[in-house]
């Protein structure tokens, strides 16, 4: 294959590297991307990253899902030896986590057959989704971006099926030869409730879309639409201009943004409640009557079902009218409007990624967030962070956010430095997890 090279020193820290190997790859949430939205995210843009730096003797099995188009034809530049369609399993819902594992060990059969004749190293099967095969015969990676069903058993566990499934998948991911997270929270969470090996646990931190990059410039187009985001070496007022879809949504010019799952990791309890506590106080004195008091929140990636049930409740909070919501949008419009907005929220009582905080801090907007999981050490300095379940202090720092200036720009000031040089990139996450597989491979051979 042209163009192809060998995986460097650096990714197994100066232990020679074999070539590259082939990867069994679960590509269904690619398919539905509405049901995982932050699973889609790191499979499109880890293959991205593949493709455009193929390697010497990797090759591909994708496995797919019978009846749905396939994402993975873009990926030109990628040797494919296979795709093997399921049935939608997902339709069994929770009894899906327990016919996952076989379906999918079935499918794994003879996927790494001959490999190293094809010039692999040998082969592993990677997945990211909630889906894991049992004994399917390969050294298994797991890529775990969310740690919600044993962290909120409760409320993912409350069938006998889901229950089963979930202690099913755990017992799988013990097993597993290797689980990268994303952050070193997560790698202590994982070890704490799942009990997997901490010298089995990598940490590859995530990085933020290209759309959120600070060097893309945004260009208007006749429809409004934008490519985004915020340049750390431009002055405040060259930014780039999100108005069209602003003013389309109702917005005033200064808003909050809210991008996360509308489910029981997150806090939105809290959230109304503290728009609550505001739209009650006065508003600050030495706030102009030219921006609006109490703050206005868009609610980003709203399903229809999802913005039926927070009307209800913002209704009963009184705040109904302080909430404008917008359906799923492409990177580049969402990277705008977060782009534009005064600052992104994230009231979450669990979060394995942070990746909504990262990208909002990649494009100059300072972060509102619960400090839980992965966010605190992602935030850092560029933001607020309050304890979960606390609307009063909620309130508080929202308030803070609104309408001090000096505040806003330090925070501003701290996100823009986060995204400079040598910032974070999908590259170096594929470079790493190419790492992972070597070395698993070695371990293999």
């Amino acid at each position: 294959m042209t163009g192809t090279r060998r995986l460097g020193d650096e990714a197994l820290g100066g232990v020679e590297p074999p070539r590259g190997v082939r990867v069994v790859l679960d590509a269904r949430p690619l398919q539905e991307p509405e049901r995982a939205p932050t699973t889609a995210i790191y499979l499109d843009e880890l293959l991205a990253a593949y493709d455009a730096d193929p390697l010497a003797g990797e090759s591909f099995a994708y496995i797919l899902q019978a009846g749905q188009a396939d994402p993975t034809e873009r990926f030109r530049a990628l040797e494919v030896v296979g795709r093997r369609r399921l049935p939608p399993t997902r339709l069994l819902r929770s009894g899906a986590l327990t016919i996952d594992p076989f379906v999918l060990r079935g499918a794994s059969i003879g996927a790494g057959w001959r490999a190293e004749r094809g010039g692999a190293a040998g082969a592993i099967y990677h997945t990211a989704s909630g889906a894991v095969p049992l004994a399917s015969g390969l050294p298994l990676i797991v890529t775990l971006l969310d740690l919600a069903p044993w962290e909120l058993a409760g409320a993912y566990q409350r069938t006998p099926a889901a229950a089963f499934g979930q202690r099913l998948r755990a017992r799988i991911l013990r097993d597993a030869a290797a689980v990268i997270v994303g952050s070193e929270a997560t790698r202590r969470a994982a070890r704490r409730l799942l009990h997997v090996h901490l010298d089995r646990i990598h940490v590859v931190p995530l990085a933020p879309r290209a759309a959120f990059r600070p060097e893309t410039a945004a260009v208007a187009s006749s429809s409004g639409a934008f490519t985004t985001a915020t340049g750390s070496d431009l002055h405040p007022d060259l930014r780039p201009d999100p108005r069209s879809d602003r003013e389309r949504l109702g917005l005033p010019e200064r808003y909050l943004v809210y991008s996360g799952r509308y489910d029981a990791r997150q806090d939105l309890r809290s959230l109304l409640g503290a728009l609550s506590r505001l739209a009650a106080a006065e508003r600050p004195a030495t706030f102009g009557d030219a921006v609006p008091w109490p703050p206005r929140i868009l609610l980003v990636d709203t399903s229809p079902d999802d913005r039926a049930a927070l009307a209800r409740a913002a209704g009963r909070e009184g705040v109904g009218d302080l909430l404008a919501y917008a359906p799923g949008l492409p990177p580049e419009r969402l990277a705008g409007l977060v782009a534009g907005a005064r600052a992104a929220i994230l009231p979450v009582v669990t979060e394995a990624t942070g990746l909504a905080a990262m990208e909002a801090l990649a494009a100059g907007t300072p972060v509102v967030a619960t400090a839980v999981g992965a966010l605190p050490e992602i935030v850092g300095s560029a933001g607020i962070l309050v304890e979960p379940g606390d609307p009063r202090r909620l309130a508080t720092a929202l308030a803070a956010i609104w309408t001090d200036d000096a505040l806003h720009a330090r925070l501003r000031s701290a996100a823009l430095e986060r995204s400079g040089p040598g910032r974070r990139a999908w590259a170096d996450v594929a470079r790493e997890t190419r790492g992972i597989y070597a070395e698993v491979a070695l371990r293999r051979a």
